[in-house]
């Protein structure tokens, strides 16, 4: 593939694209209340920080993109609400007419024919590039591990300590941050919390979700706590 990667500032004609573009998140992936922060204004706000890849062969279509956003992070210590701190924080940032000191990638997707070909490598380098281009000496992210789903029941910080025999981690997705320079800052506890009722838990996944416990949802990385017993009237 002759890949040709822009940002959205140089071709905003791409943005309808970055939305119709096959992805493979789960239903509940896209309900995070803190992402009504950024997305709706991806085009206006953060063209610069955001990257479009297409194929020379076919230039109008996306084949990945990338998304990061800029923000006062203040002093050395990572937000422990990881994806969702960094969008409040680049919002307060932007609201508040603030230099921002800090800049986070927030995701990259490659279009599901097209994945284990190495684009996500080449997406995060990219991404890198542009955050040096824009006078941010290093890029962080809150990184989902990708296989994290297939041990929900294993602690983040137990799963991310798993390597292998060469010493980069188990997890495909740590590894190829790995290879990029990147090391483990910290666990972010409380990073993208998804929270619905009974009726949207069971839209979003087709479970029944009829009884109070943890449920293991396909696709998500720690078991989804449900509470179903009645409430009670104060």
């Amino acid at each position: 593939m002759d890949l040709q990667i822009t940002t959205l500032a140089e071709r905003p004609e791409l943005e309808p694209q970055l939305w119709s573009t096959p992805d493979s998140w789960p239903a509940f992936m896209k309900q995070d209340p803190a992402a009504n922060l950024f997305y709706p204004i991806v085009g206006t706000q953060y063209a610069e920080f955001t990257l479009v890849a297409t194929d020379r062969t076919d230039p109008g279509a996306v084949v990945a993109r990338a998304f990061s956003v800029p923000f006062v992070l203040g002093g050395d210590e990572l937000p422990d609400d990881g994806w969702d701190g960094v969008l409040w924080r680049a919002t307060a940032t932007r609201r508040r007419g603030n230099s921002p000191d800090a800049v986070s990638a927030l995701e990259i997707t490659i279009r599901p024919d097209l994945q284990g070909k190495g684009l996500s490598a080449v997406m995060l380098d990219a991404l890198r590039t542009q955050a040096a281009r824009l006078g941010f000496s290093e890029l962080l992210a809150p990184v989902r591990p990708n296989r994290k789903h297939l041990e929900p029941r294993t602690a983040m910080a137990d799963y991310a300590a798993l390597r292998r025999e060469d010493g980069l981690p188990v997890d495909p997705w740590l590894r190829v941050h790995a290879r990029a320079g990147g090391v483990i800052d910290k666990i972010a506890p409380r990073s993208m919390v998804v929270a619905g009722t009974l009726e949207e838990w069971r839209d979003w996944t087709g479970l029944p979700f009829q009884r109070t416990g943890d449920v293991e949802v396909p696709g998500a990385l720690v078991p989804v706590h449900c509470n179903a017993d009645e409430l009670v009237p104060l």
